[in-house]
């Protein structure tokens, strides 16, 4: 076979226009496999990056869109945090929130924000940190104190020059003003569902005491114990509440470990039919490989003859010409992975992306022209085993 395959680089070298068309095929259709893999797991890397780990272990119910004449309405108090915590296992912690919409004015300066009443912790549970100030504590949610913690965005907005932390700020809701202390600043991230630019949070204890008296939550986030978990929960979650009111929806469930895993599954898909499509190109040369085989059989059968005459069997002949199409084809399936590569990263540079590799991609391109070139090399090698020596002589 070693033999087979330097005669095989000696015919590529004698016929050089002839082998770099038939490489071309080849190398297109790999490089075209390589590229959409490679972006495609750069492009999923990129986003995953984007929500980063925060928030993982976070699974979010809001009100779902039940029938609301089955009479399957939920309640978000505190006897559905205690089913909760009795009927779901692997709940760290449960917190409720109310949001409302307002008005931020300090002095001249005004901005209209979505402010989220919270409970003692959720800013910690949800890994926000603060660029200055400090967080709620239990006697503010307690106490409903007039205490407000802002996203780095809006406090940019109310104090252009800084030293928002002390200041008292006016908010608006339902044309009622309160007067709030600025006790916090959000340090800037670009992870997680709640926004620490935008975001702006009061201790729920104060929508409880001077908005609505005893509200049910309008969001229950849950924290779960392993953000491995999280998707489980809201399984759980999902199948308890329609055991408890007999119709689907009944509340909305979002975990972004869910969310992830669903992106993970979408992009997988899309990039594995994209894949199949740019292979057809690869079958599209191997075509072109077999008819320039077929070619060379025909031009060589003097050569042929004279082998069989010297006592080739017909599968030395056979193996010949096999090993000379698989060597195009993995020659061409080696220079397509380094092409595609090589394009993916310059795609990848200009786009400030995270280069991603699927390495199992480039595996199955290269085998996947290895076997294009057998298969479609396996009608010329037939035609030249079967050659007759003394026509293949007589022929020239």
């Amino acid at each position: 076979m070693f033999e087979d395959f330097t005669n095989a680089l000696q015919n590529f070298k004698m016929n050089k226009i002839r082998t770099i068309l038939s490489l071309l095929g080849v190398i297109i259709g790999v490089a075209s496999v390589i590229i959409i893999t490679t972006l495609g797991q750069s492009a999923t890397e990129n986003i995953k990056g984007s929500f980063g780990s925060s928030g993982l272990d976070i699974v979010r119910i809001s009100q779902g869109f039940m029938n609301r004449r089955s009479g399957a309405s939920v309640s978000f108090n505190q006897d559905f945090k205690e089913e909760i915590y009795g009927q779901i296992p692997n709940i760290k912690g449960i917190y409720y929130t109310n949001t409302m919409s307002t008005t931020l004015v300090y002095k001249d300066l005004s901005v209209s924000a979505t402010a989220t009443c919270i409970e003692n912790g959720y800013l910690q549970m949800n890994n926000m940190e603060l660029e200055s100030g400090s967080y709620f504590t239990i006697s503010d949610n307690v106490q409903g104190a007039q205490k407000i913690i802002l996203g780095s965005e809006i406090a940019a907005a109310l104090f252009p020059d800084g030293g928002a932390v002390g200041k008292t700020i006016t908010l608006i809701y339902s044309n009622i003003r309160f007067g709030f202390e600025v006790v916090g600043v959000l340090k800037e991230s670009t992870s997680g569902i709640e926004s620490s630019t935008t975001g702006v949070y009061i201790p729920r204890g104060f929508y409880s005491k001077k908005i609505m008296p005893n509200p049910n939550a309008g969001t229950v986030v849950i924290q779960c114990t392993d953000q491995n978990l999280s998707s489980t929960v809201a399984d759980d979650i999902e199948t308890y509440m329609k055991e408890k009111t007999g119709v689907e929806n009944s509340v909305t469930i979002i975990s972004m470990q869910s969310m992830i895993e669903q992106f993970d599954e979408v992009m997988g898909t899309v990039t594995m039919l994209l894949s199949g499509i740019a292979a057809i190109s690869l079958l599209v040369g191997g075509v072109g490989i077999m008819n320039i085989m077929i070619v060379t059989v025909t031009e060589r059968r003097k050569e042929i003859g004279i082998r069989k005459a010297l006592g080739a069997t017909p599968g030395a002949i056979r193996m010949q010409f096999l090993v000379e199409s698989a060597t195009i084809t993995l020659f061409g399936g080696f220079l397509g992975i380094i092409i595609g590569l090589g394009l993916s990263y310059l795609v990848v540079y200009v786009m400030s992306w995270n280069f991603g590799i699927q390495w199992g991609a480039c595996f199955v391109a290269f085998i996947f022209s290895a076997f294009v070139g057998v298969f479609f090399g396996l009608n010329p090698a037939a035609r030249a085993a079967k050659l007759d020596p003394v026509e293949a002589l007589s022929s020239e």
